[in-house]
């Protein structure tokens, strides 16, 4: 089974001040040595990238929406507009046939949790890079507890959660 490693908005808004997530740079090396690590193993690489509207951080030509890891040729970059990445996008047309899918990226509750699920609704070995995923806090919850709660969810439905250290590419 082919391996594919999907970055999902890995963007210069979420990652970098003014308004990082919890754990910016931690988040950030854990999918940056991912991302070394399947271009090494010629693994696929495929880059999600949020679309925001007029007043979002991530309005399409701002700094904001930039992706902090630029793509090398052959790797795709898919905009987005909805949490699921599948959703009115070209990454199903680019991901047809069943993949083992390593998924890392932003926020944790809202779009890695939205594209993990529709990944394994389309028939896809779905990983999930413990370390390379955040969100941020709401209330009093600590964002570190709710990608916990994510982490166990998706557990639940099949997705296997792994540290983003032990992760290889074949």
């Amino acid at each position: 089974m082919t391996t594919v490693l999907l970055l999902i908005d890995l963007q210069r808004n979420m990652l970098e001040p003014p308004d990082p997530v919890a754990d910016a740079p931690t988040v950030a090396e854990a999918a940056t040595g991912l991302l070394s690590r399947a271009r090494a193993a010629g693994a696929r690489v495929v880059h999600v990238r949020n679309n925001g509207t007029h007043d979002d951080p991530d309005l399409p030509g701002t700094p904001g929406w930039e992706l902090v890891h630029e793509q090398q040729p052959g790797e795709p970059v898919v905009d987005k507009t909805a949490p699921d990445s599948f959703h009115e996008t070209r990454l199903g047309e680019l991901l047809p046939e069943p993949v083992a899918l390593v998924v890392a990226g932003l926020a944790s509750d809202f779009c890695v949790r939205a594209t993990a699920l529709a990944a394994l609704a389309r028939g896809h070995q779905v990983t999930l890079a413990a370390g390379a995923h955040s969100t941020y806090p709401d209330g009093d919850r600590p964002a570190a507890e709710i990608a916990a709660e994510v982490e166990q969810e998706l557990a639940a439905k099949g997705v296997a959660v792994v540290p983003a250290g032990d992760i290889r590419f074949d």
